[in-house]
């Protein structure tokens, strides 16, 4: 451990609020690139955001579900992920409402007015959270309190924007969380947007007095071209804020890993672009995508990307199949809407087709429900009985309560390890064979029938052999000279991109400022920026 940071004994460790000027500034990756620096200065880290809206998950060992970001988050710490590290996760069903999760188990599905404190809700849980504001905050500030009180430094991000008027008032993620624990706040800005400036500058002087005080500085992200061009309009903005900018972060490729939402932002497109070496047979597979509505844990894809030779792209429409040797259908929180949506754009007829002729699919959780006979929804459409895609022997049930764990078996002969996240009860009645066993001829989970393949467990193309055995067996159906490469370790890949963000801190980043922001908390006599929050 760093001398110059104590948790020992019960004393609180260190802490830093990472908010942004907008949605997507690059307060996931900064957040993680600070995680991994700490540690690797042999400092005990860990990352929190007190409030995230996202579909994708990730299970915890002991059974919770939290933000993908901050599993990612816990991996650049080199630590366990916990529910500590995410008290609250919203995760949208429609535009207007959002199963509601604390401390890693769903508690009720509640409308946006109803959560921030108006009415609306259709779930035991909307009596017990909609509206209760400081009892949602007294639980985060007690689960960072825990981190704080455990590690040496704890890493907070934000959501949205700080300057949010219309949300201050309910507001525990961004300024909430920070005056509640007297932590500093440092604002990143995305200046590939443009406007950077006038972001940082508006930021700031929307904030009440009392929360601009812990604003102690700016970080510009993805910027591209000379510096020293930047320079005087850094040295403007402090004379006009009173607050340095703490670092200059230049536009690289493939950092955004396991974020928030954005497609473009997982490791699917990092890996790709920093992959050079050509596929290992002599074609490439080419895996098509479904991007059905409320798609969820997108990610489970970055796997095949990672295979030299692998291209995957997501898709919305029939003819885009053509000449896919393999379709994916993902999860989604939103199965029989994915389900009609893929009727309504020819999708299914196209996936139907591609069965019939013996052409490989695969179905993931949500996916994996679609392909089956029937779905029985009293819990999340409440559209009772639906008829499937027809392509598995699978019937499919939703439970009130959800299924969350870490299961791990076997498939095609080659361990196995993922995590379930569903409300679904598939029954299967039938098939080739199982998809995941438990190494004994006993199945674990989902199954076969000719091409078509469905499974219940994210992350399952993560494991290294089995996804080498499965991109095999897809080569085959499809025809293709496909061969994958026998090195590539998933796990390598993704530890090799946090190391980058490390290193985009530690490179380009005032490093000491940082350190003394996260030792000795928020400088004193930073000024007031009128005209202050309305």
């Amino acid at each position: 451990m760093n001398g110059r940071f104590k948790s020992a004994g019960g004393a609180v460790g260190g802490g830093l609020l990472v908010a942004g000027t907008t949605s997507d500034a690059g307060k996931s990756v900064v957040t993680a690139g600070i995680c991994r620096w700490l540690v690797r200065q042999g400092i005990r880290v860990a990352p929190f955001k007190a409030q995230n809206m996202s579909l994708n998950s990730f299970v915890t060992r002991e059974g919770a579900e939290i933000g993908r970001a901050q599993a990612m988050q816990a991996a650049a710490a080199r630590v366990e992920p916990t529910a500590l590290m995410n008290p609250v996760l919203l995760k949208p069903g429609s535009d207007r409402s959002s199963q509601v999760v604390l401390l890693g188990k769903p508690v009720g599905e509640l409308s946006a007015r109803g959560y921030f404190g108006g009415s609306g809700g259709s779930s035991p849980g909307k009596t017990q959270y909609a509206g209760h504001r400081e009892q949602l905050l007294g639980t985060v500030t007690d689960c960072l309190a825990e981190l704080r009180r455990t590690h040496d430094a704890v890493i907070c991000e934000g959501a949205g924007s700080p300057a949010e008027i219309n949300l201050r008032r309910t507001d525990i993620v961004n300024m909430g969380i920070a005056r509640a624990a007297r932590i500093p706040v440092v604002v990143v800005g995305d200046i590939d947007r443009g406007g950077v400036f006038a972001s940082f500058f508006g930021t700031t002087a929307l904030l009440s007095r009392e929360d601009q005080a812990l604003v102690a500085g700016y970080l510009v992200n993805k910027f591209r071209g000379d510096v020293t061009l930047l320079e005087p309009g850094l040295e403007m903005l402090r004379g006009l804020t009173g607050r340095p900018t703490l670092g200059v972060l230049p536009f690289a490729h493939g950092l955004g890993i396991d974020e928030e939402d954005g497609l473009r932002v997982s490791l699917r497109g990092a890996v790709r672009e920093s992959v050079v070496a050509p596929p290992h047979g002599a074609d490439v597979l080419r895996v098509a995508v479904c991007a059905v509505p409320l798609m969820s844990n997108f990610t489970d894809v970055d796997a095949l990307a990672a295979e030299p030779g692998v291209v995957v792209r997501f898709v919305d429409r029939a003819e885009e199949l053509a000449d896919a040797d393999l379709v994916v259908l993902p999860g989604t929180r939103g199965t029989v809407r994915a389900l009609a949506w893929l009727r309504e754009r020819g999708l299914a007829d196209a996936i139907a087709r591609r069965a019939a002729e013996g052409r490989p699919v695969l179905g993931i959780c949500g996916g994996f429900q679609m392909l089956g006979e029937r779905i029985e929804d009293e819990v999340e459409s409440k559209a009772g009985t639906v008829e499937g895609l027809g392509l598995l022997p699978v019937r499919v049930r939703f439970a009130v309560e959800k299924t969350l764990a870490r299961p791990v078996g076997t498939a095609l002969g080659e361990p196995v390890e993922g995590y379930e996240i569903h409300h679904g009860v598939a029954e299967v009645t039938g098939g080739d064979e199982a998809f995941i066993s438990d190494g004994q001829g006993h199945s674990l989970d989902g199954c076969r029938a000719g091409s078509v393949w469905g499974t219940h467990w994210h992350g399952s193309l993560e494991s290294d052999g089995f996804r080498r055995a499965f991109l095999r067996r897809v080569a085959a159906d499809a025809g293709r000279a496909f061969v994958p490469a026998p090195d590539t370790s998933f796990g390598t890949l993704r530890e090799e991109q946090l190391d980058r963000l490390g290193d985009l801190i530690e490179e380009h980043a005032d490093t000491d400022a940082l350190l003394r922001l996260i030792e000795k908390g928020v400088p004193e006599g930073l000024p007031f920026v009128p005209p202050g929050a309305p």
